[in-house]
């Protein structure tokens, strides 16, 4: 399906691995030129070429920034001041006991998770709505309606994310402006894929056995009892992206693979 994005800027947060870079690639298959970016200059450096080869009609451009940083989103401003679509990417987890999450680390997730993806929304957003044109993802996940308990320091911040993502699309009432929020379920990334093949390193079995019996033991709500694809999501994140997708306006989009269990 082509999606009529043909020509239009991107810039993806957290986009040289994972979702981010998955999402990245999907929109450069569409046409469009990703601003990528991540904290290192060679990783970046390293996909922007990789979306150069593979697709040349396309002008991906080196973004790095630690967007967690005002200093260094300011400097991004100015060197980007004009983007037709905003993917709000990154973002950290890890598995945490409550008792354990001290104020710092509670402090450091909102400025990651949330301060960064409201920084940036909040220099975008106005001129997206000025051009009367324009896309605002942000990126959270089934944990923001369904926490496990495993993180709560996670959880409560990508629930922050829908409460924003909300909050700034009534903004965009009347306009051609959408901001919405896709909630991914458990990704493959390249982290949890060395998460499972360490798990079973010992034990021979092709990948495909060792990911079906990590679910079975870790996530048996799955309904599809295995893990989402990252270019899975970057499809459906191209979608929302794409003129095709003006009715969704501050909606909550899951692609969970059946984790959450409720009718909303």
């Amino acid at each position: 399906m082509e999606m009529g994005l043909s020509g239009k800027t991107a810039l993806v947060t957290g986009s040289t691995k994972g979702i981010g870079k998955a999402i990245a690639i999907e929109l450069a298959r569409e046409g469009v030129h990703v601003l990528i970016n991540g904290r290192k200059y060679e990783e970046v450096e390293r996909t922007v070429n990789e979306l150069r080869s593979n697709f040349p009609a396309t002008s991906p451009q080196n973004a790095t920034a630690d967007i967690v940083d005002p200093g260094q989103r300011e400097i991004l401003f100015e060197k980007y001041p004009d983007i037709d679509i905003l993917v709000n990417n990154t973002g950290i987890y890890e598995i945490m006991q409550y008792e354990d999450v001290d104020d710092e680390v509670w402090e450091n997730y909102f400025r990651t998770n949330v301060l960064a993806a409201n920084g940036l929304s909040k220099f975008y957003l106005p001129q997206m709505l000025k051009k009367n044109d324009g896309r605002l993802i942000f990126i959270a996940s089934e944990e923001a309606l369904m926490p496990s308990g495993q993180m709560p320091q996670y959880a409560v911040t990508k629930s922050m994310l829908l409460s924003l993502s909300k909050s700034l699309s009534k903004l965009t009432i009347g306009s051609e402006v959408t901001v919405n929020t896709i909630l991914p379920g458990p990704t493959l990334s390249e982290n949890v894929q060395g998460i499972i093949e360490s798990v079973y390193a010992n034990e021979e079995m092709t990948f495909a056995d060792k990911e079906k019996r990590f679910m079975t033991a870790n996530l048996p709500q799955s309904e599809i009892q295995r893990f989402i694809r990252p270019a899975e999501i970057g499809r459906l994140a191209a979608f929302v992206c794409s003129p095709y997708s003006s009715a969704f306006k501050g909606s909550p989009i899951r692609m969970d693979g059946g984790m959450v269990p409720t009718i909303f």
